[in-house]
């Protein structure tokens, strides 16, 4: 059933991503558990087929203007890809609908969303910093990190959907500082779109994707990221990025206090039960 809430949001979310190139998930997966009450296991899954289904149409576009390195994309998924198999396998041990599962999922988050926030004010900054100080990076060496960082993705994004996009961005821009930003942008894109799609999947199997919810958002992102992208040029994007970062920390602030506790118990239990 097309819900018009769940449409608004998507098409502000659309807008602010075509605006910014933030990843949706930074914003949709707290939206949808703040505002609209959804379990976060649910806001998770749901989230990463949405993402697919939206960052399928950006690979299209990057790669008819042939933006993408696919060597990049090929080392990204080598360790994505299994961490992401590996993940799903361990949540699989959980209820996901339940309250222990959703607070675990939620501190993933918090942490997840400061990240993002941090690089939204200091990813310019850090990129800089590095280059200035790192000589010129052996290609084996490259490609064993960013394999690494393929699998930390793989694990934060399959937690909590959120990662594929600001993340990854500074992390190969650090990683390929010769590459142009073009193939950076394309080239992040194409590997969110097997990394989402995986665990997007993984959790419909264990039950935590709402097909409605992600039909309303795509009615209203598709034509959001459209009027985003044509304004992109004419909002200050500095000045975008600052408040869209001021509200990532302010969302994972209320976001942790509310769980952080239950998580903790969680966490707790679970490493007691590891110990023999």
């Amino acid at each position: 059933m097309f819900d018009p809430l769940y449409s608004l949001s998507g098409f502000i979310v659309g807008a602010l991503v075509g605006m910014t190139g933030i990843g949706g998930g930074a914003l949709m997966t707290p939206l949808l558990i703040l505002v609209f009450g959804v379990h976060p296991a649910t806001a998770v899954g749901t989230d990463l087929l949405y993402a697919a289904a939206t960052k399928t149409g950006g690979s299209m576009v990057h790669g008819y203007a042939r933006s993408i390195d696919w060597r990049v994309v090929r080392r990204l998924a080598s360790g994505s890809v299994p961490a992401t198999v590996a993940t799903l396998a361990a949540l699989s041990h959980f209820n996901l609908n339940g309250e222990a599962a959703g607070s675990l999922i939620t501190l993933v988050l918090s942490v997840a969303l400061v990240l993002t926030a941090g690089v939204l004010v200091f990813g310019e900054s850090i990129v800089a910093f590095y280059r200035a100080r790192t000589e010129t990076r052996p290609d084996g060496r490259t490609a064993r990190d960013t394999l690494i960082v393929g699998a930390a993705l793989g694990v934060l994004v399959s937690i909590s959907s959120v990662g594929a996009g600001a993340i990854g961005v500074i992390a190969l821009l650090l990683l390929y500082p010769h590459l142009p930003v073009a193939k950076i942008v394309g080239s992040d894109i194409a590997h969110a779109v097997p990394l989402t799609l995986i665990a997007g999947l993984g959790h419909w199997m264990m039950g935590s994707v709402d097909w409605e919810i992600i039909g309303s958002l795509l009615a209203g992102s598709l034509p959001g990221i459209f009027i985003g992208s044509y304004f992109a040029v004419r909002v200050p994007e500095r000045a975008l990025r600052l408040v869209l970062a001021a509200t990532l920390f302010v969302v994972a602030g209320r976001i942790a206090f509310e769980h952080a506790g239950s998580a903790i118990s969680v966490l707790t239990a679970f490493s007691h039960s590891a110990v023999p």
